[in-house]
């Protein structure tokens, strides 16, 4: 099955989503369903939902909640074991999302396995750092590390930017001739490095 270059750029979007609701379950979910209703960001065959009015107030209800509460010491642990499958949900969901003109058979296989891999992956590695720290500095290091993952799940709004410029859609932002796009978005501390690393190369 041949794929154009938009459905490609979909996978690439949806599979940055999903990994993206690793560091927060809620917020990139939320920017794609604001993006969407914008006008901004198509969204496949049966998601339309994401972008309704009851959806959103629920989605910056629970990012909210889900951002603070990864500040209270002791809760954020419980959290991390609690989110573990919502991730791995919210993952799928959210890869599939944004993967137009997709068929069925390809779409939710790949974002059953690529989708919830990503989230997995991600909310993996930023559960043993945050493990890690809090045996490290007695958890006062913990604080940092939801603030960076709260970061690297807004590293989902640089991808969209990028997609949007490749798509020739950016308006007045609008590079002329823009046919390639690299983003990096890293979050956490592992020693001196970045504990998680999330590269997208995207071309027209």
């Amino acid at each position: 099955m041949d794929l154009s270059i938009e459905s490609l750029v979909s996978i690439a979007l949806g599979l940055g989503l999903a990994a993206a609701t690793g560091f927060r379950i809620f917020v990139p979910l939320l920017i794609a369903g604001l993006a969407a209703r914008s006008g901004y960001l198509p969204l496949g065959d049966g998601f339309q939902w994401l972008a309704s009015t009851p959806a959103l107030v629920m989605l910056v209800t629970a990012a909210v909640a889900e951002t603070l509460a990864y500040y209270i010491p002791g809760v954020d642990h419980v959290l991390d074991v609690i989110a573990s499958p919502a991730t791995l949900a919210a993952g799928v969901v959210a890869s599939a999302a944004v993967m137009v003109d997709i068929p069925p058979a390809v779409m939710w296989p790949l974002a059953i396995i690529a989708g919830g891999g990503a989230a997995g992956l991600t909310k993996g590695s930023t559960a043993l750092l945050r493990a890690k720290s809090g045996a490290m500095t007695g958890g006062l290091a913990n604080p940092v590390v939801p603030t960076v993952e709260t970061l690297g799940a807004t590293g989902l709004g640089q991808l969209f930017e990028l997609v949007t410029q490749l798509r020739g859609e950016a308006g007045a932002r609008q590079v002329e001739g823009a046919r390639h796009a690299i983003q990096e978005n890293g979050g956490g501390l592992q020693g001196i490095e970045e504990a998680a690393v999330a590269i997208h190369i995207l071309a027209k």
